[in-house]
């Protein structure tokens, strides 16, 4: 179990969350379930596209958003951004660029079933069942501040598990400098992929990439969950990363693929605007965007559908104290 203690990253309460809303947080099952090369059967990789593609999928019914276990006795003073305003207010540009789209435009994406393949600079590849993942795992609530580029925060209860103990699994290698992500590919479910114009210019698949310490960092994880229940498609269903220091394009959404590579891999919105989304991504209100100010937020509450607070950004969006040795004797203007 996870015990909170408030730290310095936490911000004051401003907009304390509905009562019924807190009392939804729920935990799944326990003990760690993989299914790797050298272990456990697994279903065909052919099998699988297929379905993603539109296949048999189609007849695999789509998993309930259903609540899970209540935990009572894990209280927090965190004033947390209402659910309506979460699942509702999303960058997902797979499914559009406007912030309404993805909740609009994404409820037919088939999450089940859904396998995430660990490759590259590991000892064991393989695969893992994300359902089974879901089921089996011990996981844990974390509750984070996010921070968007385009200067605006939430504060979000994620369910998920460290992203160090899926990797630990697999074995890195003493090759392993970066992980490597990727979103699903499938342009008949994602509007946002058919076309350039309606999917904000990227070049997908979405990719995104960490240097190999803060993929093994403990703030750093894999939800799959928030509010007590399984991830909306709009927020990155099935699995999604979550790496709460970081603007949020770095929280890659509905990810197939972690692949470690010795040598720092492309990021999407990198290739996109070189000169205005760096590989790191750091929070840090002393480097603007080109076209706007990052010094401080609004952050997103309670109160009518545009409800927000003007605050100041805190250096590694407040958890300097957990990450900053990270990137000691780094020049952080040049490494945004």
């Amino acid at each position: 179990m996870l015990i909170k203690k408030r730290v310095s990253h936490e911000i004051a309460e401003n907009s304390v969350t509905p009562e019924n809303i807190y009392l939804n947080r729920r935990s799944i099952l326990k003990s760690f379930g993989i299914v790797t090369a050298s272990g456990l059967a697994m279903p065909s990789q052919a099998g699988f596209l297929d379905n993603l593609l539109g296949g048999s999928a189609s007849e695999v019914p789509q998993a309930p958003r259903k609540p899970l276990e209540y935990r009572p006795d894990k209280p927090t003073d965190l004033s947390l951004t209402p659910e309506p305003k979460v699942i509702n207010h999303n960058n997902f540009y797979e499914f559009g660029t406007s912030k309404t789209d993805p909740a609009e435009n994404s409820q037919h994406l088939k999450t089940e079933p859904w396998t995430l393949t660990i490759e590259g600079e590991v000892e064991n590849p393989g695969v893992v069942d994300v359902w089974e993942l879901m089921q089996q795992s011990n996981l844990e609530e974390r509750i984070y501040r996010m921070r968007c580029v385009e200067a605006w925060s939430m504060v979000i209860p994620w369910l998920g598990l460290e992203l160090n103990t899926l990797l630990k699994k697999f074995k890195p290698t003493s090759r392993a400098k970066y992980v490597a992500f990727e979103t699903l590919y499938d342009p008949k479910q994602m509007p946002g992929q058919r076309s350039r114009h309606f999917g904000g210019g990227i070049a997908y698949p979405y990719v995104e990439g960490l240097r190999i310490d803060e993929a093994m960092h403990p703030l750093t994880i894999l939800a799959v969950g928030l509010y007590g229940k399984t991830l909306p498609t709009q927020n990155g269903a099935p699995v999604r990363l979550v790496v709460p220091w970081k603007y949020g394009f770095k929280g890659i959404k509905s990810i197939v693929k972690i692949r470690l590579t010795e040598k720092q891999p492309p990021t999407s919105w990198n290739l996109l605007a070189p000169h205005e989304y760096g590989f790191y991504a750091n929070v840090n209100p002393e480097v603007d965007h080109p076209r706007w100010s990052q010094a401080s937020e609004r952050f997103i509450g309670e109160g009518g559908p545009f409800s927000s607070t003007r605050q100041k950004t805190l250096m590694f969006n407040g958890y300097a104290e957990q990450v900053a040795s990270l990137y000691s004797g780094m020049d952080l203007k040049k490494y945004y």
